[in-house]
């Protein structure tokens, strides 16, 4: 929604009348269902079962992944420090490099600024662990492109035109198929700040809990609370069945608001936290994931990292306060043994350039190291290959030397057990090369996993579209024969009408929903229902 001047003569109502139009409806439910979402000048997070909401299955295993953007561009020699090239590590940044008095040694070759010590004792405990220059072909250097790039995995995107869902987004449309009827009890992520960013979209939903700041996350921590909803507002609009719609959206978030703070109270953090928001928000989540939370991968921020004046100082901050807090984090897990279930994952949208500027700073670059952390690493060290400082581009670019999906596909297969097949399709045919970073997934089914032999059979895909923007059509390309229903329920979770229903062999068939309903029903947003040997799949559809 743009936000438009408002005059004089129009009303707060007579402007949601304008711009939710029935169009702009159906284009907004691509973030409503779990995303963010405006109303009443409020930014909204909305993901919550409705009345028919019943138990899923089991998540594959416990483990939890910590998502930690280094929004800006970290600059990756200030970070890991190359020892064995030091010398044309100095010449290159007069200004701006660490001495080596003032590195603590991880190895012979490389090591840590000492402002970085928490990282001392984790590295002595085997968590924590660093993948040398990581990137990927054709960065853009833009820090809009370059962070869409990390979220969706689509190298191919150079503008705002790539990729809508994100990697993590794909994995829970294919964890929760039948999300919109059935979503889990616990939020699937927590995400703080970033509105924008599309990690968690998938091609229905944002499957994120997202609060706009940390504040707000430990408001709805604290109290179960989040936002009032004026009444008003819905009161004798054109559009009332849509408008009522997104009223029940936003207030089923009050009961995800109610999970979390029950977690919270049944949390406790036992280690004393500075006090910084980005402290605060890994406080908070240790009380969450402590109080028994089953959210499945938590998305935070620390923000300062486009470092192109004085980095020396603002670098030294930043990187003190991303070390202190993921060490009490993990110093407060231990307590109750959730730091072997725990993976904190740094990442930025770009690294910065060998040579410094002219600023005492340096400017967008390539390839940076990505930090894990955590006990379920077995064990700490430095992965992958660094580059030669004398072998930069024209530009004085790091080239990569790790493709950063190889990461991605190694957290899923060997830490959130996802059979190698599913893992390519996430990562939009990527072909899958792990990186050895000493990860497990713990799972009873580790043949799912196995590297050499993947398992995992053809998927059922189904996909909606409309002929005249007007005639619904679904597609589904079965994998084998099989019994077909596909009902559509309302905004209720009634099911008013079937659509289809019966057995189709191994074929790709489309099915024409309104020449196929054996009854009449009112114009409106309904979700199909596509049920196949026991297994459901959903997405809303539009009946005129």
């Amino acid at each position: 929604m743009k936000r438009t001047k408002k005059n004089n003569s129009e009303s707060e109502h007579d402007l949601e009348h304008k711009y939710w139009s029935r169009r702009s409806f159906i284009r907004a439910l691509g973030i409503v269902g779990s995303g963010s979402m405006i109303l009443g000048n409020k930014l909204l997070a909305a993901s919550m079962p409705n009345p028919l909401t019943s138990a899923i299955s089991g998540v594959e295993n416990d483990n939890i992944l910590i998502l930690i953007r280094l929004s800006g561009g970290n600059d990756g020699l200030n970070t890991i420090v190359p020892l064995n090239q030091h010398s044309a590590y100095a010449n290159a940044r007069p200004n701006i490099y660490i001495p080596e008095n003032k590195v603590i040694k991880l190895t012979e070759d490389y090591g840590v600024p000492d402002y970085m010590g928490s990282l001392e004792s984790m590295w002595g405990d085997g968590q924590f662990k660093a993948v040398h220059a990581v990137g990927m072909d054709g960065q853009s250097l833009s820090h809009f492109t370059g962070s869409e790039v990390w979220s969706n995995a689509d190298i191919t995107t150079t503008s705002f035109e790539g990729e809508k869902t994100g990697w993590m987004g794909r994995y829970f449309e294919d964890k929760y198929p039948n999300y919109l009827l059935d979503p889990p009890k616990s939020p699937a992520a927590i995400q703080v700040g970033n509105f924008g960013d599309i990690l968690f979209n998938g091609e229905e939903v944002n499957y994120a809990f997202t609060t706009s700041n940390v504040n707000q996350l430990e408001k709805i921590a604290t109290s179960g609370l989040q936002y009032q909803v004026d009444d008003s507002l819905f009161d004798a609009c054109t559009y009332d069945s849509q408008l009522k719609f997104l009223r029940g959206v936003v207030n089923t978030t009050y009961q995800y608001s109610g999970v979390i703070n029950e977690a919270y109270k049944k949390g406790k953090n036992q280690v004393e936290y500075d006090e910084n928001d980005f402290s605060k928000q890994l406080a908070i989540i240790a009380r969450l994931i402590k109080g028994g939370l089953k959210s499945k991968v938590y998305m935070i921020t620390l923000n300062g990292f486009d470092t192109h004046a004085s980095q020396l100082i603002t670098h030294r901050k930043l990187m003190t306060t991303l070390t202190n807090a993921v060490g009490y984090f993990f110093d407060d897990l231990k307590f109750t043994g959730h730091d072997k279930l725990v993976l904190g994952m740094t990442y930025s949208e770009f690294g910065r350039r060998i040579f410094e500027n002219g600023s005492k700073g340096t400017d967008h670059g390539k390839a940076a190291p990505m930090l894990l952390f955590g006990g379920g690493l077995n064990g700490s060290g430095l992965v992958g290959t660094h580059p030669n400082l004398k072998d930069s581009n024209d530009r004085g670019n790091l080239e990569y030397t790790t493709d950063f999906r190889d990461v991605y596909a190694t957290i899923l297969t060997q830490w959130m057990c996802v059979p190698i097949p599913m893992v390519e399709e996430f990562l939009l045919g990527h072909k899958y090369n792990p990186v050895d970073l000493g990860i497990t997934c713990n799972s009873e089914n580790n043949e799912n996993i196995d590297p050499i032999v993947p398992s995992g059979s053809k998927r059922v895909v189904h996909e909606l579209y409309y002929k005249d923007e007007y005639r619904p059509f679904i597609s589904i390309e079965m994998p084998n024969n099989a019994h077909v229903k596909v009902d559509l329920f309302n905004l209720a979770g009634q099911n008013k009408v079937t659509v289809f229903n019966e057995f189709v062999f191994e074929k790709k068939f489309e099915i024409n929903v309104l020449q196929r309903m054996n009854k009449k029903i009112a114009s409106g947003i309904y979700i199909y229902i596509i049920q196949i040997e026991g297994k459901e799949f959903s997405k809303r559809i539009l009946i005129k």
